[in-house]
């Protein structure tokens, strides 16, 4: 692998943190910038893929006289009282 050689400037509090987890990685500084120039190039060429949380409810489901309703008649019951 060809390398170039430059400089560039960071903050000293964030040159304390990128040497104490080079260190707690066991790996060099170089190594641990480049890990961090990859994902941020890989984020910006390919986007950042979206992953939606998990926010399940433990219990039965809509209730019955939902069960066949549409969207529109649900949402209504939801902001049923709620002004608007």
């Amino acid at each position: 692998m060809e390398a170039m050689k430059t400089t560039i400037e960071i903050s000293d509090a964030l040159l304390r943190e990128v040497r104490k987890a080079a260190v707690r990685e066991g790996v060099t500084m170089r190594a641990l910038v480049e890990r961090g120039l990859h994902r941020v190039v890989a984020e910006i060429t390919h986007g950042a893929s979206f992953k939606l949380r998990r926010a399940s409810f433990k219990g039965e489901g809509l209730q019955p006289e939902f069960g066949e309703a549409s969207w529109d008649r649900v949402r209504d019951a939801a902001y049923e009282d709620r002004g608007g």
